[in-house]
């Protein structure tokens, strides 16, 4: 069944519909006046082809709205809607301005993200020249403030690509984004596609489930179409980051499920299987990565809460590779009641993935998670290519010494196998793209179940290149040409893992602090010269008070202890 609108009418008329005013583009915020003026001027930036910029208001208590309202004065593209009552979430301000949109094609802008140059002209030209109902393109997640940039599913939208229906490419399942993509109005409309109301976190990942259950024709386009911008230290943290609480975990579980069900309602029962895939992959080990930062209480509800939820999958979705990491993980999770080996499934689902010593075996020989879960079998390790094997490196840092030593472990005779030649070692800055130091050492055998490599690490010419963050990056060599991109886990121990200020001949000092990411990987920050040293002062004075709370607290006890030391005299 296809929306009012022929898709031959579409292809014919595609000529004047690029010309002429065809988009519509719904901004929603709430109490974001710092960003939705730019959010607006983006949409509004992408010139004729966009007809109207429809931005609700989600009852905004910090001047949001008469910002609106003055841009709105001098631009009569530009419509305000303001919510009486704030929804508690982004459905119902979607909806309302996909209710009021005249557009034949629409999308969405999220008040603190903008859209690129060009996002519009793009999608709409497939759009129109393909008859596709549904048209996305790459999302690019911008931190800020330091610029990185993070593509969003990048292999779904590396070359332009149509598709009868979403199912001739489940890999479609894993872009849950409502907001890089641009729809046929009459095509929601007809199939009565909208978001969750009110307060329902992760409402894009229902709303993309509705919009796959209807079979649209789908365009692909490899243009960058949507910037999403993460405020990692923002006041106030979107959904996506807030991740601390229960509640957070609560609600995503909750939008896969019902994602899920309205999938396989829908007879597509391939994308709702990549649907619960795309959960093991992404939700878990995303959140299992984050464990061991929380408190006990939250360990304890989130093992309940999520072995409760994988209880619902069939054996069909957890038999397809059950060694890979997010299958993993759930395993251990459904084999144990209460919760377990966190600092190790943290490196499991790390990416990439590195599973860790011991590497157990049962009775019969077979390789397991552990003695404790034999039941948890690792035999298809056994039979994966290496390139996809969990690898372990450990690497300790001695910036005093400047040097850096890998470890490299056996794994159930694999690495062995395929006999581990060289490694090629990767300082890369995390903020700076293009900034990278690299090395290749060999590797050594220093026992019959380890590796072992050295190579120097000059934190003068690191520090000159940039200051902050360095990530640590490794590719392994095999005998056979074979290479597997890891990550080190952080060793911790005397000296190690902690900040020093060291002399340096260039710059006169350098501030150096190796440290572990959540994923237990090695990764190094740096300062040099006057940076390192006002960063040193800066540091010393905010401890400052604590010092002298902490000397004056025990004031009363040292005085009593002096005085009762003095000799005693007698009258």
């Amino acid at each position: 069944m296809h929306p009012p609108h022929s898709r031959t009418a579409h292809t014919a008329d595609t000529a004047d519909t690029v010309r002429t005013a065809a988009v519509a583009v719904v901004v929603i915020g709430h109490d974001d006046a710092p960003h939705v003026a730019d959010a607006v001027r983006s949409a509004l930036g992408q010139g004729p082809a966009v007809r109207e910029v429809v931005a609700v208001d989600d009852c905004s208590t910090d001047g949001s709205a008469g910002l609106l309202d003055r841009l709105a004065a001098g631009e009569p593209r530009l419509r305000v809607i303001r919510l009486p009552v704030n929804s508690g979430g982004c459905g119902t301000p979607r909806n309302t301005g996909l209710d009021a949109v005249t557009a034949p094609y629409v999308m969405f802008l999220d008040s603190d993200d903008v859209l690129p140059p060009g996002a519009v002209d793009a999608l709409l030209a497939a759009a129109t020249g393909t008859g596709a109902e549904v048209t996305g393109g790459l999302c690019v997640r911008r931190e800020l403030p330091s610029g990185r940039e993070v593509p969003w599913e990048p292999g779904l939208y590396a070359a332009p690509a149509v598709l009868p229906r979403p199912a001739h490419h489940p890999r479609l399942a894993y872009d849950t984004l409502c907001v890089n993509k641009l729809y046929a109005t009459a095509f929601l409309r007809a199939r009565g596609i909208r978001f969750p109301e009110g307060r329902f976190p992760y409402e894009d990942i229902v709303f993309t489930a509705r919009v796959w259950a209807a079979a649209p024709r789908v365009a692909l386009v490899p243009d960058r179409v949507y910037l999403w911008h993460v405020r990692r230290s923002a006041r106030q943290l979107s959904i996506s980051l807030a991740r601390s609480g229960i509640d957070n975990w609560r609600a995503r579980t909750h939008a896969c499920r019902t994602a899920h069900g309205i999938l396989l309602d829908a007879g597509e029962k391939l994308l709702a299987r990549r649907v619960r895939a795309k959960f093991l992959d992404h939700e878990l080990r995303m959140y299992a990565r984050e464990l061991p930062l929380r408190d006990e209480a939250y360990r304890r509800e989130w093992w309940t809460h999520t072995r409760a939820f994988l209880a619902d999958y069939d054996a069909a979705d957890r038999a397809r590779d059950p060694a890979a990491p997010g299958r993993l993980v759930a395993r251990v999770v459904l084999a144990s009641p209460q919760p377990r080996d966190l600092p190790r499934l943290r490196e499991l689902a790390a990416r990439p993935a590195r599973l860790r010593p011991p590497y157990a075996r049962t009775a019969d020989g077979t390789p397991c998670w552990s003695s404790a879960l034999p039941g948890v079998t690792l035999e298809s390790l056994l039979t994966r290519p290496v390139r996809q094997l969990p690898l372990a490196v450990d690497a300790e840092l001695r910036p005093r010494a400047g040097r850096l030593r890998l470890r490299l472990h056996e794994l159930y005779g694999r690495t062995a196998e395929a006999g581990p030649t060289e490694v090629e070692v990767e300082w890369r800055h995390r903020d700076r793209e293009g900034i990278a130091v690299r090395r290749t050492v060999p590797w050594r055998a220093s026992s019959p179940h380890t590796w072992t490599a050295e190579t120097p690490v000059c934190l003068d010419r690191l520090a000159g290149l940039a200051s902050g963050a360095w990530d640590l990056r490794l590719r392994l060599h095999f005998r056979d040409g074979a290479t597997r991109p890891v990550t080190a886990h952080a060793l911790a121990g005397p000296g190690l893992l902690r900040r020093l200020v060291l002399p340096s001949p260039r710059h006169g000092l350098v501030l150096a602090r190796p440290y572990a990411t959540h994923s237990g990987s090695l990764a190094l920050r740096l300062a040099a010269g006057l940076p390192a040293l006002t960063h040193l002062l800066h540091t010393r004075l905010r401890h400052l008070p604590r010092l002298l709370h902490t000397r004056l607290r025990h004031l009363p006890r040292l005085l009593h202890t002096r005085l009762r030391h003095l000799p005693h005299h007698r009258h």
